[in-house]
C-alpha cells in the first residue's frame, strides 16, 4: 500500500522533501538560537533599557517608512499597473535596484545626497533636520531599502483588478479620483496590506544602509552587531534573540489579522 502510494506520488514525494529542506534551513539556526537561550539572561537583556529602547526605535521607524511608503508608493504602483509610456520597463528596473544593491553601497550612496555636507542635506539643514546620526536618517534608510517591496505588491494587486470595472464607474459619472477609492483600492488592499507588512518587515531588519547613514540613534539590529564586536557572541546572542521574537510575535499576529479579513 504504502509502495504504491510513492510510486504515484513520486513528484509529491520528492517535492515535500525538497520542501522540507529549505524549511528546515530556515526554522533549525532560528530555533536552535531561542531554545539555547538562558531565560535568566534573556529576562536581564528585557530588563535592558538600552536594548528596549533600541528595538522600539526599529520598529517605530519602520512603521514611519512604512507609512511614508504607503503615501508615495501605492499612486505609484496604480500608474505602473495602468498606464503605459516609453521607458516604463526601465522605470520599474530602477525602482526594483535597492533589493539588488549592496546595502551598505546604498547607505554610502544616501550619504551623497543627504549628508550635511551636500545639496538635499544642506537644504533640510536650513529648516532643523538632519539625517546624518538621526531618527530622520534612519528613516530614509529604511524607506529606501524596503520600498520596492511594497510598489510591486501593489502593482500586482492593482493589475489583478478588471480595468473595465473602472470603466463602467466612469461611465456612471465617476471621476478618476471616485473610481480609484471606491473600485480600485479596495480590490486590491490585500496586496496593499501584504506589500506594507513586507516593507514594515524588511525596515526592521535594515543593518548596512543605517549603518552608514545613522549610526546613532542605535537600532536594534546596529546594536546586536555592536555588541558583538565589543564584546562577543554570548553578549550579543539575548538580543538577537529578543529582536527576533519580538519580531515573530508582531509579524505572525499582523498576518493573522489580515487572514481573518480575508475569510
Amino acid at each position: 500500500m504504502i509502495r504504491k502510494w510513492i510510486t504515484t506520488n513520486r513528484m509529491t514525494l520528492t517535492f515535500v522533501l525538497l520542501g522540507l529542506v529549505i524549511f528546515l534551513f530556515i526554522v533549525v539556526p532560528l530555533g536552535k538560537m531561542i531554545l539555547a537561550s538562558d531565560p535568566a539572561i534573556l529576562l536581564d537583556t528585557f530588563l535592558d533599557s538600552e536594548v528596549m529602547r533600541s528595538i522600539w526605535l526599529t520598529l517605530y521607524a519602520a512603521l514611519i517608512a512604512t507609512a511614508v511608503g504607503c503615501l508615495l508608493g501605492v499612486p505609484l504602483a496604480y500608474l505602473l499597473a495602468r498606464a503605459n509610456f516609453p521607458g516604463k520597463r526601465l522605470v520599474e528596473g530602477l525602482i526594483d535596484i535597492p533589493i539588488v544593491v549592496p546595502h551598505t553601497a546604498a547607505g554610502i550612496a544616501l550619504l551623497f545626497v543627504f549628508g550635511r555636507n551636500f545639496m538635499v542635506g544642506k537644504a533640510f539643514g536650513a529648516i532643523g533636520i538632519q539625517f546624518v546620526d538621526s531618527m530622520a536618517g534612519i528613516v530614509i534608510a529604511m524607506l529606501f531599502v524596503s520600498i520596492p517591496f511594497l510598489i510591486d505588491s501593489a502593482k500586482e494587486g492593482f493589475r489583478k483588478v478588471d480595468v473595465r470595472l473602472e470603466k463602467v464607474a466612469r461611465s456612471l459619472g465617476a471621476s478618476p479620483w471616485q473610481a480609484f477609492f471606491r473600485i480600485s483600492l479596495p480590490l486590491a488592499w490585500r496586496s496593499i496590506v501584504a506589500g506594507n507588512i513586507m516593507m514594515w518587515a524588511r525596515g526592521i531588519s535594515e543593518f548596512g544602509a543605517v549603518l552608514i547613514l545613522a549610526y546613532h540613534p542605535m537600532i536594534a539590529p546596529v546594536l546586536v552587531y555592536e555588541r558583538f564586536e565589543t564584546y562577543g557572541l554570548d553578549y550579543a546572542r539575548p538580543v538577537a534573540v529578543l529582536l527576533i521574537m519580538v519580531c515573530l510575535i508582531v509579524f505572525i499576529a499582523l498576518r493573522m489579522l489580515v487572514y481573518q479579513k480575508e475569510k
